[in-house]
């Protein structure tokens, strides 16, 4: 018998608000059920139905924060036979409606996801960011419901409790310090890049990140995070003319402020420290997507007998000599050859 989603919606509804058929279920098993699959469906009394912000993609879960909760919570929710992002699309944050379930130590969610047409713009964006950095402070990104929870918790507390002196010096050193800093940076850069640009400057922010927390002392240990984020897409734009109207993705680089919060000068300040802190100039090739890479002429350049030459046109032993010494990506004879 099919059942419309219209009436899969009611069903879930309604079980959700008279609970206790559950424990009528389990005691029944009127679809005979082993003692595991049973035990998994008496857990989802911890079930939370509602409205959720899906915010963020990352690499072991999504992150939903509340919607009508004050302080909002943040839980890590992961896919059923498919990721996240398949089911609710590339583009965050987008509010839906969902019901949270507890899964082998894990939250997933119940296979129906309901959601709104709304475009969210910068001022909520911001909003989001906010709360979503509360709660990570408050309590984490939750990522296990009810007893399941209580369970994990209890388990891993005597481990945290013996190892909490041994790691609390290296904790506050300022080494770790900067790599906390970065990773609470590069999850502002991840989801701006996410929404506005793609991986291949995800990548590059999230490296720029790390270069300047291993610096000593890493000036990540100094000022907004929101700045740093705005600074950093700022100097990967910068280098691979992200402003350029030929360029795809394209975007002024005064937009990269506004999404962050940050005013222009600020934004275009901080991107001029790092470019300074770090010698990065125009057409860098450590900073240059690698897909732009071909077209980076300094990526070409090297030195024979004294001049400089550009290597793409230069004769294909030369050329080989130099993508030995590994002054060029390849050998462009050789590529010109494949391609015809």
């Amino acid at each position: 018998m099919s059942v419309s989603p219209e009436e899969r919606l009611a069903i879930r509804d309604a079980l959700f608000d008279k609970r206790e058929l559950i424990d009528e279920f389990v005691a029944e098993n009127p679809a005979q059920l082993s003692a595991e699959q049973l035990r998994i469906v008496s857990t989802w009394k911890d079930a939370l139905p509602g409205k959720f912000y899906a915010f963020r993609y990352l690499k072991n879960h999504t992150v939903f924060l509340t919607s009508n909760v004050s302080p909002a919570k943040a839980y890590g929710v992961v896919g059923l036979a498919e990721p996240m992002e398949f089911v609710i699309g590339p583009s965050l944050p987008r509010l839906v409606t969902t019901v949270l379930l507890p899964f082998h130590g894990k939250i997933i969610y119940d296979g129906l996801v309901s959601g709104y047409n709304i475009t969210f713009g910068g001022g909520i964006k911001r909003m989001l960011n906010e709360e979503y950095k509360q709660a990570k402070e408050a309590s984490g990104i939750i990522t296990s419901l009810g007893a399941q929870a209580a369970a994990l918790n209890a388990g891993g507390l005597k481990k945290r409790s013996a190892k909490k002196k041994k790691t609390s010096a290296a904790a506050a050193s300022p080494a770790n310090e900067a790599k906390s800093v970065a990773a609470e940076i590069t999850e502002l850069t991840d989801g701006f890049c996410v929404d506005f640009l793609n991986e291949e400057y995800a990548k590059l922010c999230r490296e720029l990140a790390s270069a300047l927390a291993r610096k000593r002392p890493s000036p990540l240990l100094q000022g907004k995070r929101e700045t740093w984020a705005c600074g950093i897409v700022r100097t990967i734009g910068w280098v691979n003319y992200l402003d350029d109207l030929a360029q795809k993705p394209h975007m002024k680089l005064p937009v990269i402020d506004r999404a962050f919060g940050v005013a222009e000068s600020t934004g275009q300040g901080k991107s001029k420290s790092i470019r300074k802190m770090l010698k990065i100039g125009n057409f860098d090739l450590r900073w240059t997507l690698p897909s732009k890479k071909d077209d980076n002429p300094r990526a070409w350049i090297v030195q024979v007998n004294g001049m400089a030459i550009d290597a793409r046109y230069a004769p294909k032993d030369i050329q080989e000599a130099a993508f030995k010494k590994g002054l060029i990506p390849y050998v462009p004879a050789d590529q010109t050859r494949v391609d015809a």
